[in-house]
């Protein structure tokens, strides 16, 4: 049986990935296709918002898909809470930093200038094709 914690983190993200695809589906119009649990979390979601702003409402509904998640995927008991992120005092921030390209030498040079031209190329290719297909489509046609 897989721990609690495994079931936990499965429920709580099928939980918050369901909830904002049925709410999307809602304010689409397709809220007759979802299926009734779903439709029932949904209302009492829309109830909700009335007493408390849309945060707290969704909060609180994608807090009750996991419960019913958890329950469903073997969890025993009442659904733990999810452990907060712990906030990092120090930002680790790698950039990566690419040397500058530099041409050095005359067959760096040619290459550069041979890629150029084989881009051209590959346009001029494309393009002469594109001139050609026009020219059989109006030949045809007529």
């Amino acid at each position: 049986m897989a721990s609690s914690s495994s079931i936990a983190k499965k429920a709580r993200s099928k939980a918050e990935a369901d909830f904002a695809t049925w709410l999307m589906m809602a304010k689409l119009g397709s809220f007759d296709d979802l299926p009734l649990n779903a439709q029932s979390f949904l209302t009492n979601y829309r109830a909700r918002l009335e007493m408390m702003n849309e945060a707290e409402s969704t909060v609180l509904a994608v807090r009750e898909v996991y419960g019913a998640y958890y329950t469903e995927m073997g969890g025993l008991g009442i659904a733990p809470e999810p452990q907060a992120r712990k906030p990092t005092t120090e930002r680790k921030v790698v950039r990566i930093q690419r040397p500058p390209k530099t041409l050095s030498t005359p067959s760096a040079a040619r290459s550069s200038s041979g890629r150029m031209i084989q881009k051209s190329l590959v346009a001029l290719l494309i393009f002469a094709s594109m001139v050609a297909l026009i020219v059989t489509y109006r030949f045809m046609t007529q």
